[in-house]
């Protein structure tokens, strides 16, 4: 078996690089990405690193012919931005490599979505793969990551699509630091009431779902899946306990919902007016942090045989250990 891994060079793409050269039935994997942190690197004779960009299909064309597999895991995933720009680098990059995977006959392509298109700005419980979505998505990146999944639903090649919500662990280097750097500049206060519960998943099991992906049978097959640590947790006390691992103090200060929610909306505007900077608050962000949202994996359990391994409390002293040894 030979894999081609995009996105192979961030957190996920490394963490599912160190399981899947662990599988005697893969033969090579093809990672690629576009530039390596040292953080973020595997050594491996069964790993060919190949740095380039998604947006060019003569690129895309020869790591494709390389592989009989595809994971996709590469995405341009942020909460503000323009859409020409996440539609180039989500839905373009997607129509890339299924035109190369049609030629070459691709055995299965397995993609890494986002359950951020769920988002519609409540509290949600249990959502399933089956609900209805928003009938308008909260921003480019939930719209674009949908309309990559209709097009490799399209296809007619054989696919697995997952949803992993918000991974943590070692390699993370979006969620907690992001936390942590708010923290350092005087700017995090809990959203809200601050009892919010939400799902989070070890980038451990999102690499164990990848690999289940690869080697499931018929019966998974077509389908997509929600996937996370599957034990809900309240947001705010997970993040106190990752900084007080780190040796801070949070402030417990609350503001109000409503009040955050509408200087979101005032900087969005302002943003849309001027330089589409991406503002200091988006509407997206704030509803992340102030309401909660868990999903039921069910359906991954049944059909994809999944199982969280590493809990939530293993996930968080990973990466605690894992960033105090990067940041010194």
């Amino acid at each position: 078996m030979k894999i081609l891994l995009t996105g192979a060079t961030g957190g996920l793409g490394f963490r599912t690089l160190e399981r899947l050269i662990e599988n005697p039935r893969v033969e090579k994997i093809i990672a690629t990405g576009r530039t390596i942190r040292p953080t973020h690197f595997v050594e491996h004779h069964k790993v060919d690193y190949q740095l380039g960009h998604l947006e060019d299909a003569d690129f895309v064309s020869k790591l494709v012919e390389q592989a009989d597999y595809i994971v996709h895991a590469a995405a341009l995933s942020s909460p503000w931005g323009k859409y020409v720009e996440f539609e180039k680098a989500n839905v373009f990059t997607m129509n890339n490599l299924i035109n190369t995977a049609k030629k070459q006959s691709i055995k299965r392509f397995v993609y890494v979505s986002t359950p951020s298109l769920y988002f519609n700005g409540q509290d949600r419980f249990n959502v399933k793969e089956s609900d209805p979505l928003p009938t308008a998505f909260v921003n480019a990146y939930s719209k674009t990551k949908y309309e990559a999944e209709l097009a490799l639903e399209k296809s007619a090649i054989p696919y697995v699509t997952l949803r992993p919500r918000a991974l943590i662990g070692r390699g993370d280097t979006v969620i907690m630091p992001r936390l942590i750097r708010a923290f350092e500049e005087g700017k995090l206060k809990i959203i809200g009431d601050g009892k919010n519960i939400v799902d989070l998943t070890s980038l451990a099991n999102v690499a164990d779902s990848i690999e289940l992906a690869l080697f499931v049978g018929d019966a998974g097959l077509n389908q997509i899946y929600n996937i996370t640590n599957g034990e809900p947790v309240k947001l705010w006390e997970t993040v106190e306990k990752v900084l007080s691992l780190l040796g801070y103090e949070m402030n417990k200060k609350k503001v109000p919902y409503q009040m955050v929610k509408l200087v979101s909306q005032l900087m969005e505007l302002k943003a849309k007016a001027t330089s589409y900077q991406e503002p200091a608050l988006t509407t997206y962000g704030v509803g992340v942090l102030a309401k909660s949202f868990t999903m039921d994996i069910s359906k991954a359990k049944t059909l994809l045989g999944y199982s969280p391994k590493v809990s939530t409390d293993e996930a968080i002293e990973e990466f605690v250990s894992w960033y105090r040894e990067v940041n010194g």
